[in-house]
């Protein structure tokens, strides 16, 4: 399990890091989420020795890190770590090599990786001959070609296509079955929200929310109604306390309730108006608990 505990780090006047605390366990996947500048390169960065934190503690299964453990991790940084001008196939063997596989099984974990990942045919050619998304495929296979216990992954969906996100997704579903512990940055929150079990949220260097998703949903204050009507005013609205008008178009009305209003009493106006033709209630989505939790 990798834990940070209280990790605090600061550039010059930045305090880039304030009290990060948040763990992943082995054979999950968590979704770290934060706005731009929140901390989030610079905490990955701290379990690679990269960054030094001022203070608090890295930790893998309750120890500090060693340089031995981290060789047996894996990262793919925001930014392309690998070198532009050699072979693909070469280069991901090269890395196999540096995290201590035998010549033979490093070439055997680089072809098997690059013809799952679909760039078997482009083995030979240098990176920089390769697409932007083909690049993430091959940086992804650095990652992965030595099986790591650890699998941190910074914007990994940046770029991608939907068959390549698919296959990122399936990817790394199967990684947290094989046992890794599994931590990836991204912004786009209804992907996290659809493949990972737990999220950790930071702002300003702070994590303000941890834990898996639905119950950190079911957590919040704030419930979503959402109605489509055949017949209404165009004006309507229910006469219940606690219930706001948060978008309205062509029949349908999005409302948000606290989460005490009894929804019954908004559907038994809304039948008594007009034809309901659906509704739906439950917690907010990932991505609006996101602006709910950042905003606050």
């Amino acid at each position: 399990m990798l834990s940070l505990k209280d990790v605090r780090k600061r550039f010059g006047s930045v305090q880039a890091l304030d009290g990060c605390s948040f763990s992943v366990e082995r054979g999950r996947m968590l979704g770290f989420l934060g706005p731009n500048g929140a901390g989030k390169t610079t905490t990955m960065r701290t379990v690679f020795g990269l960054v030094e934190p001022d203070a608090g503690a890295v930790l893998w299964d309750h120890r500090p890190i060693r340089l031995d453990e981290r060789l047996r991790f894996g990262y793919m940084p925001e930014e392309r770590g690998l070198y532009p001008r050699m072979a693909v196939g070469e280069q991901l063997a090269y890395f196999g090599r540096l995290h201590g596989m035998s010549a033979a099984s490093a070439r055997a974990a680089a072809a098997a990786w690059l013809d799952r990942l679909g760039l078997a045919d482009r083995a030979g050619a240098k990176l920089e001959e390769l697409s932007h998304g083909n690049q993430q495929r091959a940086q992804l296979a650095a990652a992965l070609l030595h099986e790591p216990e650890l699998l941190v992954l910074d914007e990994p969906l940046a770029g991608l296509d939907p068959v390549a996100v698919q296959t990122l997704a399936e990817v790394l579903r199967d990684e947290a079955e094989r046992g890794a512990a599994v931590l990836f940055s991204s912004h786009q929150l209804e992907l996290v929200e659809d493949m990972c079990e737990d999220v950790a949220i930071v702002d300003h260097g702070r994590v303000v929310a941890t834990g898996d998703i639905t119950s950190l949903k079911r957590a919040s204050h704030r419930r979503l109604i959402t109605l489509q009507l055949s017949g209404a005013p165009p004006d309507w609205l229910p006469r219940v306390p606690g219930v706001e008008l948060e978008a309205r178009r062509d029949g349908h009305v999005r409302l948000t309730a606290g989460a005490d209003v009894d929804p019954e009493q908004v559907l038994a106006q809304a039948e008594e108006t007009a034809e309901v033709v659906g509704f739906s209630y439950g917690p907010p989505t990932l991505s609006e608990l996101f602006l709910e939790l950042v905003a606050r």
